[in-house]
């Protein structure tokens, strides 16, 4: 089958180029006569500017001695009428004395162009041509130069620029591209944009040097097209292939994959013209035929399976019928094998349930008994937390009733009164912390209110009167303006602030010059209350247990460990947080932040005593 199509794809290929290198000679032929008919009206047209006596006359005079304005407008209704880019005349020396653009800003009035090509030639054989684009505007066209001759002698170069634009447009219809290259592979007109002022071999360094002096193509920087020879065939036509672009170019006929080329030299120029056929078709018609002997051969091929599988077919049913008995008996086994391995499952089963009741009464029995220990364990934390609350009223209760002997001893009744009163709203707050131990069975949520932060670190400062006294410590704690106002429990935070300062003086105790630094603030939605002891800071050790029950520094017998613990407790239950770390001028510093109050904070706690 491989071979029969093979054959046929071959063939069919043959004839297939055959015929499209009919047509390519046709085209060429077409192509080339559009574009010498193109040129070829245009060609007369340098040689008549020598019957203007007014050209002459400018060009026997020195430049910048007579006044061109009245050959510029000459130039100019004649550029008009013929449909031209441009008509200018130059004198000997290369220099522009006349153009027909004389009124735009980039005309070419004035330039030197004895640089071009076209002038050179004009000047040695009377006449040159040439394609190139323009130094002054960047337009390309195709350039006719001839010499302006008098009585005595040549006195001046003709110039016309064309452009070939309208000839490459009505190329864009055609069946296939074409395009046409310079004597140096350069392509300066194609049926396809893209394919424009590309380069179909690559450019040795003296032909880029030459481009850069005659500036042919602007300094426009030249790409190869991608164009590949594959192998040539008769009559001059070769295979080629053309690389894919990406993006890929836009066309109305693919401009790459295989092409058949086929060139001609356009006769007075150093031009040729190719035309490049796609042999998409061709391969088409070739893969059909192909194609087609492919099925032939297959279906041969497909009716000689056929007969061998009914022979085939026969000789399996008698087999199959075998093996079907047999797997019948070999699942009859299988069977009674599974029902005896299900029941003894069955039974593994049974004991398993047994085993796990019996587990599960277990585990019954132990869960109650954690339950009975955690009430214990919880009555015991919630007692030794009440009794470290109390600790701090009952210091300053006893510091006070001193304090009133003392003033009584004097007379001064009055500071008598105000300790009594202290000592009265101490009593108060010792109630309201013994309190706690009658909601414990039955845990209702703490009612949150307005609290002035100020106002509860006066009154935690109040129970610590005496203590601050005893350690001679500098208290630091500026007044905020305005005062910030946490939403929590006012006591439940004088408790904490107590703790914290509290523990701030036990840190001071030792410098000469104790001090501590409390300071409030607050920001969009919370408020922040640091207190700062100027002491020997927390080791790294002591960091990662800072918040953790029973666990202190200080000796035995003075501190529970429950202090932040009970703190840090206490700040969770009104969204809050509670940090501790080393100040980077020295010391610890305790920031606790809470949630903030909504304006207009309704104070109800008592003022300070």
């Amino acid at each position: 089958m491989g071979l029969s199509s093979l054959g046929a794809y071959q063939v069919a290929q043959r004839l297939g180029l055959a015929e499209m290198q009919a047509t390519g000679l046709h085209r060429l032929d077409l192509y080339a006569a559009s574009l010498e008919r193109e040129i070829g009206k245009y060609a007369f047209l340098p040689g008549t500017l020598e019957l203007q006596a007014e050209v002459l006359d400018l060009l026997a005079h020195p430049a910048g001695q007579k006044p061109p304005n009245k050959v510029n407008a000459y130039l100019e209704q004649l550029n008009d009428r013929a449909g031209t880019l441009a008509i200018y005349v130059i004198n000997p020396q290369g220099l522009v004395l006349a153009t027909s653009n004389w009124r735009r800003a980039d005309s070419y009035l004035g330039e030197n162009l004895s640089f071009r090509p076209y002038f050179r030639d004009a000047v040695a054989q009377g006449s040159g041509r040439f394609f190139g684009i323009g130094t002054t505007r960047g337009e390309p066209g195709y350039y006719l130069a001839s010499t302006l001759v008098d009585a005595h002698g040549t006195q001046g170069i003709a110039v016309i620029k064309v452009s070939l634009d309208q000839l490459e447009q009505s190329w864009t219809t055609v069946e296939a591209p074409v395009l046409v290259s310079d004597e140096n592979g350069v392509v300066i007109l194609g049926s396809v944009p893209d394919w424009k002022f590309t380069t179909l071999r690559t450019l040795d360094e003296a032909t880029a040097k030459a481009f850069d002096q005659t500036q042919q193509y602007n300094r426009r920087a030249l790409k190869p097209l991608g164009l590949r020879e594959l192998r040539e065939l008769e009559h001059g036509a070769r295979l080629v292939s053309i690389a894919k672009e990406r993006p890929e170019m836009v066309s109305v006929y693919p401009v790459a994959g295989r092409f058949l080329a086929q060139s001609r030299a356009l006769p007075g120029t150093p031009w040729t013209l190719t035309v490049l056929s796609h042999l998409e078709q061709v391969d088409e018609i070739a893969q059909s035929h192909a194609l087609i002997a492919l099925i032939g051969a297959a279906l041969l091929f497909v009716l000689g399976l056929m007969l061998n599988e009914r022979r085939r077919h026969l000789k399996d049913r008698l087999a199959a019928r075998e093996a079907l008995q047999a797997a019948h008996d070999e699942l009859e086994r299988k069977v009674e094998q599974r029902t005896a391995d299900l029941w003894a499952s069955n039974h593994r089963l049974q004991a398993e349930v047994t085993e796990r009741t019996r587990t599960e009464a277990n585990l019954r029995a132990a869960q109650d008994e954690l339950v009975q220990a955690g009430k214990l364990a919880a009555i015991g934390q919630l007692s030794t937390g009440i009794a470290h609350e109390l600790n701090q009223p009952l210091t300053a209760l006893r510091t006070l009733s001193g304090n009133s002997l003392r003033f009584l001893e004097r007379g001064d009744l009055a500071t008598t009164r105000t300790n009594l009163e202290r000592m009265a709203q101490l009593a108060d707050r010792m109630g309201r912390i013994t309190g706690q131990l009658r909601s414990f069975a039955h845990k209702s949520p703490v009612a949150s209110r307005p609290v002035p932060l100020d106002q509860a670190v006066a009154n935690a400062l109040a129970v610590l009167e005496g203590r601050l006294a005893e350690s001679h410590a500098t208290l630091q704690c500026p007044a905020s303006s305005p005062c910030p106002v946490a939403l929590c429990d006012g006591n439940r935070l004088e408790q904490v602030l107590i703790n914290l300062i509290g523990n701030a003086l036990d840190a001071v105790h030792a410098p000469e010059r104790p001090r501590i630094d409390i300071r409030c603030s607050q920001q969009a939605d919370r408020v922040q209350v640091q207190v700062r002891d100027h002491g020997p800071g927390l080791a790294e050790a002591v960091q990662a247990h800072l918040f953790e029950p029973f666990f202190t520094t200080k000796e035995a017998g003075v501190g529970l460990g429950l202090g932040l613990a009970l703190s840090a407790g206490i700040v969770r239950e009104f969204q809050g947080s509670l940090s501790g770390a080393n100040h980077p001028e020295g010391g610890a510093v305790f920031t606790l932040e809470l949630p903030r109050a909504p304006d207009e904070p309704s104070d109800t706690m008592s003022p300070p005593p």
